[in-house]
């Protein structure tokens, strides 16, 4: 008897080892990477309780991508402006193109990113289509409750763990357990901020939804109708190839009165070379021939 409790003693003791171990292993494994991957192997782990315990709100990430056209563009870049500053967004980027007088036209054209408080994305779209040509409009939506419940949890663990750590710090008796607590504590708190890092990440995606603008200033709208038949697909494409040749004996005119002046300038050269060649000819007709000496004697 005495012998099995002695075994069954052990096997408990190898077990409790073995768990230590595996947890020392996880803690290593969540320390070793960036937030980024840390918050993808927590989405992992959330098994179907998880999901289903999870709040109501869900977060959502917002992103639209809108082609849009204008016949002025520094009128709808100042209405959109004071849009988003009605609306408390901000301009992320922007990238205005004055184009090229060269042609005797101007073509002009802005992107933008824009962020906007996600619960006024819609207002801002309205607000887009009023002001301009709509051409396309893509919205997509991406749910990210998982990666952020489970940053949330691993931020309120880390916590508490730090937490503990003061708490064994003040009660360290000896050196050696100061030196191993300051050690981990400075471990959990590296941690602690890259978990924290992530979150407010998720937080300004999920607030303030995104927007990619692209504008561009024309003369004509394009048009945006429903699907038609095969014979109206047949005037339609007529009419607009007429348009395109008249566009391009337009196009063709301005650049041959554009480069009006090149084409003097190489126009210049062979004439000057024809005249240069004329009076080299005219100067040996009049040049005398000379006499021959036998004829004089």
């Amino acid at each position: 008897m005495k012998i099995r409790k002695l075994i069954a003693g052990m096997l408990c003791a190898l077990i409790l080892l073995g768990m230590a171990g595996c947890g020392v292993a996880v803690d290593k494994a969540a320390g070793s990477g960036t937030s980024n991957d840390y918050i993808a192997k927590e989405e992992g782990t959330l098994d179907a309780e998880s999901s289903a315990a999870l709040p109501e709100n869900r977060k959502l990430i917002q992103t639209v991508n809108m082609n849009v056209e204008t016949e002025n563009l520094d009128t709808v870049l100042q209405q959109i402006d004071s849009r988003i500053a009605q609306l408390g967004g901000y301009v992320e980027k922007s990238n205005v193109q004055n184009g090229s007088a060269y042609s005797g036209r101007r073509y002009r054209s802005a992107n933008i990113t824009v962020r906007i408080p996600a619960k006024d994305l819609e207002s801002f779209i309205d607000r887009v289509g009023e002001i301009s040509n709509i051409v396309s409009s893509r919205k997509t939506v991406e749910d990210v409750t998982l990666g952020y419940v489970a940053t949330e949890s691993r931020m309120k663990a880390l916590q508490a763990e730090e937490a503990r750590l003061l708490e064994l710090m003040a009660k360290a008796g000896t050196l050696d357990e100061l030196l191993t607590v300051e050690k981990r504590l400075t471990e959990v708190r590296t941690e602690l901020e890259k978990v924290t890092s992530a979150l407010r990440v998720f937080d300004n995606q999920v607030d303030f939804a995104t927007v990619h603008l692209s504008i561009e200033e024309v003369k004509e709208f394009t048009e945006v109708t429903e699907p038609e038949n095969i014979w109206e697909r047949i005037g339609t494409g007529f009419k607009k190839s007429l348009k395109s040749v008249g566009n391009f004996f337009v196009e063709l005119f301005v650049f041959v009165i554009v480069s009006l002046p090149y084409i003097a300038m190489i126009a210049v050269i062979p004439l000057g070379i024809v005249l240069i060649i004329r009076l080299k000819n005219r100067k040996k007709k009049k040049k005398p021939e000379k006499e021959d000496p036998k004829e004089n004697s």
